[in-house]
C-alpha cells in the first residue's frame, strides 16, 4: 500500500502561528528603529546648522537669524525635517535653532550646548 506523504493542518497551523508571532516582535521594533533614525537626521542637521551659523559669524561678524543664510555654509535640511528656525539673543552673542524631524519631535541646539529636545525659548538666549 502507498501512503501519501505531506504535513498535516495542524503542523501547517502551527508553522502559521510561529511566524505570527515572530512578525508581532519584528514590526513594531522596526517602526521604532525608523522613528530613531528619523529623529537622529534632525539631530544631525542642527549640529551642521550650528556649525554653519559659527562659520558664518566668522565671516559676517555676527550671527544670522535667516536659515537661508546658512545654506552658504553648508548647510542642507533633510526630507522630513520641518519648521526649522533660529533664535537669537538681545545682543545676537547668543543663539537656539530648532527643529521639527519627521516624528513631530522638536529638538533644538544652543550657542553652548548640544542637541536637546524642545523648542527654543527666550532663556535659551538669554
Amino acid at each position: 500500500m502507498v501512503r501519501d506523504r505531506g504535513f498535516t493542518l495542524v503542523e501547517l497551523l502551527i508553522v502559521v502561528l510561529v511566524i505570527g508571532i515572530l512578525s508581532a516582535v519584528a514590526v513594531p521594533t522596526f517602526v521604532g528603529q525608523r522613528n530613531q533614525a528619523r529623529d537622529a537626521a534632525a539631530k544631525s542637521d542642527l549640529g551642521h546648522a550650528k556649525q554653519a551659523m559659527l562659520a558664518y559669524a566668522t565671516v559676517n561678524g555676527a550671527y544670522t537669524s535667516t536659515v537661508a543664510n546658512l545654506n552658504q555654509f553648508g548647510y542642507t535640511t533633510s526630507s522630513g525635517n520641518t519648521a526649522t528656525s533660529i533664535r537669537l539673543g538681545a545682543t545676537t552673542s547668543k543663539f537656539c535653532i530648532q527643529t521639527r524631524s519627521a516624528t513631530g519631535t522638536t529638538w533644538k541646539i544652543r550657542y553652548n550646548s548640544g542637541v536637546i529636545s524642545g523648542s527654543c525659548g527666550a532663556a535659551d538666549v538669554a
